[in-house]
């Protein structure tokens, strides 16, 4: 049920993404531009994106490696399924999170650095 529903999540986050883009959202070049400076401040600290790109790094090797839990030669159909939902799961979340990036930019560049003043 745990896998269902993390799947379900996903499909919804691609949808929602792809949505919010015809609802003149960010593109999807936009949203592909992001994906340098997501890793980058993720990679300083700065953004909390650590668990998610690792997920979608392991993900990417999954689909492009030519080791399969389930094999397209002797499973035929059945063994399309499992990379056609790893990469249906991987679209929606690299367009949800890069969405999250955004918005964390943008509330970002109106934050003016300092301390508190007792």
């Amino acid at each position: 049920m745990g896998k269902t529903l993390k799947r379900s999540a996903a499909f919804t986050a691609l949808a929602r993404a792809l949505a919010a883009g015809a609802r003149n959202g960010p593109s999807i070049g936009t949203r592909l531009a992001a994906l340098p400076r997501m890793i980058r401040a993720t990679t300083k600290g700065e953004y909390d994106g650590g668990l998610r790109l690792a997920l979608m790094t392991a993900a990417t090797a999954y689909i492009v490696s030519p080791i399969d839990l389930l094999p397209e030669i002797p499973l035929a159909i059945f063994g399309l399924a499992d990379d056609a939902v790893m990469i249906t799961w991987l679209a929606g979340s690299v367009l949800a999170e890069t969405d999250r990036f955004l918005e964390w930019e943008a509330r970002r560049s109106s934050v003016i650095p300092g301390g508190l003043v007792p």
